[in-house]
């Protein structure tokens, strides 16, 4: 059980199938909770980064991710890795750029690696 003080982050294409389950046992739906749907199954598509997300693959290249020292801590840094699934070093800086984690050449060639093998 997670508590209301822990974090837990998940792909887009759990957050579509939630949205979907709770869509389903409502009659009516609020604008908002139509464009959290439509955003949610956008984001999971291959409209977004040209393949779709599966929850799978997010959760496996997710723990994978903990094996590199500067973002082993950072379970943001990872979902983000994870839901993105950078190819190249630069996407990867693009990444990590905004919260000032420095990454290595190594690192970075262990995340490209990860994401390789886990599409």
């Amino acid at each position: 059980m997670i508590s209301m003080s822990e974090k837990k982050f998940i792909d887009f294409a759990t957050v579509r199938d939630l949205l979907q389950a709770a869509n389903d046992s409502r009659e009516e739906q609020s604008r908002e909770q139509q464009m959290a749907m439509e955003h949610a199954e956008w984001a999971a598509s291959t409209n977004r980064g040209g393949s779709a997300t599966s929850s799978k693959v997010h959760g496996q290249l997710h723990e994978a991710l903990a094996d590199v020292e500067s973002i082993a801590e950072n379970d943001f840094i990872r979902s983000k890795i994870a839901e993105i699934r950078p190819q190249t070093p630069a996407e990867i800086r693009v990444i990590v750029a905004p919260f000032r984690i420095q990454v290595s050449e190594s690192e970075i060639e262990m995340i490209i690696t990860h994401v390789k093998q886990t599409i």
